[in-house]
């Protein structure tokens, strides 16, 4: 959930907080948010709160200049006073080293966890806490002893919560625990992820898709931790801020057509079968267009007119959680892109957790316009391997061909470095997934 603590006026992304303790009347208030978490959570529903400690409001700040005293114009005793006041949404970073700012700042991270019972918080822009002006500037120690006293705060007192860190930076130390020097969070935001698969999907003509670049958005970690990312296509600032949804930048003159619903499911399955933590943006399920603001509620209707593609997102959650029991590999640590064809537009990859049936999972994605038939690619055994998702399957929407996919058997022979190979069928801007 984007942040909802006061701010003023009555619409906002959340990103100007005001007063970081209040729930924002205008989105319902302290009890309503309460509500929201009880009923989510009674339906299996983990609530996220995104939380801005980098900066507060720049406007309608009782804290600013709060006892008379300031230098250089400054926000006075409980904000920075020179330089490290500057960051891009206004000269008001709070001073991480005055002790009673600290206080103030951790106890924030316990209310929502304590009192709202979230399951997690996002750290929006943390670069900007651990460091004076961002990316490439110089240190800011104070912010970075406190982004590890409030994950130390979180492991300590709220074990099986999540700390999720917007950082950007392809910092590892972020996700490393604090006791080896990291800053202690559970997870970050992954742009080398992002980036190559939307350009892999939004490019207009097929040889401009690098599967290089796909191969590496997917074997990329920070850590050991293959779950030390969170991984998406869509999200807040990618589909704002001049760019649109992913359907919208495929076809903008079709965001709804045959080009539009195949590219933006293939970014999705590699969204849902590469390893990390994967994140939907809100319509994404159901192709909401355009670009994302405030003052535009989610046309719902839509998840009628595109019910298929709802259920294509629905069979890729449920292979993701391994409900059929078929799939143990997408929740598992390991991955190997064993198959990368730049000429054919084709990779594959496998996952798995214990390696053998019902773990392994192999992955092949067809990013050409074309349909390839006779394909021949590796597999990590021989034997029968089920087919157990197609999104070229015409159930997820009338337009798709339904391409003639389907279960295979692999036959002994080394191929593309396993020990198993079989010759199979995927449609255009397609996906298969397959177990044994």
């Amino acid at each position: 959930i984007m942040p909802i603590a006061q701010f003023a006026g009555e619409r906002s992304w959340g990103y100007n907080p005001s007063h970081i303790f209040s729930v924002e009347a205008d989105y319902g208030g302290p009890l309503a948010f309460k509500q929201f978490v009880k009923r989510a959570h009674e339906h299996g529903i983990a609530v996220i709160l995104d939380v801005v400690y980098n900066h507060l409001g720049p406007s309608d700040l009782d804290l600013w200049q709060f006892d008379g005293w300031s230098e250089n114009d400054r926000g006075g005793i409980y904000f920075y006073n020179d330089d490290r006041a500057e960051t891009p949404w206004g000269d008001t970073r709070p001073d991480y080293g005055r002790g009673a700012v600290r206080q103030y700042l951790l106890d924030n991270v316990r209310m929502w966890l304590e009192e709202y019972h979230v399951d997690g918080l996002r750290f929006d822009g943390t670069s900007y806490i651990r460091s004076v002006n961002g990316p490439g500037s110089a240190d800011l120690p104070d912010g970075w002893s406190l982004l590890q006293a409030m994950n130390s705060l979180v492991t300590q007192n709220f074990p099986g919560r999540i700390t999720i860190a917007e950082d950007l930076q392809n910092n590892k130390q972020i996700t490393q625990e604090v006791g080896a020097g990291g800053a202690g969070f559970g997870s970050q935001w992954d742009s080398n992820f992002v980036h190559p698969i939307r350009q892999a999907v939004i490019a207009s003509q097929d040889e401009q898709r690098s599967l290089a670049a796909v191969r590496d958005a997917i074997d990329y970690r920070y850590n050991d931790d293959a779950f030390d990312r969170v991984i998406y296509s869509e999200s807040h600032d990618e589909v704002a801020n001049g760019k649109a949804r992913v359907p919208q930048e495929i076809n903008p003159q079709d965001p709804k057509g045959w080009y539009a619903q195949k590219r933006s499911t293939l970014a999705a399955a590699m969204v849902f079968t590469a390893p990390g933590i994967p994140m939907l943006f809100q319509g994404q399920e159901f192709l909401e267009g355009g670009w994302f603001r405030d003052t535009t509620p989610l046309d719902w209707d839509q998840s009628g007119t595109f019910h298929g593609i709802v259920r294509l997102y629905r069979d890729l959650i449920g292979l993701r959680l391994n409900r059929s029991g078929f799939t143990r590999g997408l929740c598992g640590q390991f991955t190997q892109v064993f198959h990368l064809d730049d000429e054919r537009k084709v990779i594959a990859f496998q996952r798995w957790d214990s390696g053998g049936p019902r773990d392994d999972v192999v992955v092949v994605a067809n990013f050409l316009g074309e349909p390839q038939e006779g394909y021949v690619i590796g597999f990590p055994t021989a034997g029968s391997w089920k087919l157990r998702f197609n999104s070229d399957w015409q159930g997820y929407s009338d337009a798709f061909e339904g391409h003639p996919s389907g279960d295979v058997v692999a036959e002994p022979g080394a191929h593309d470095g396993l020990p198993a190979y079989s010759a199979l069928s995927v449609g255009p801007y397609s996906v298969l997934i397959y177990s044994q």
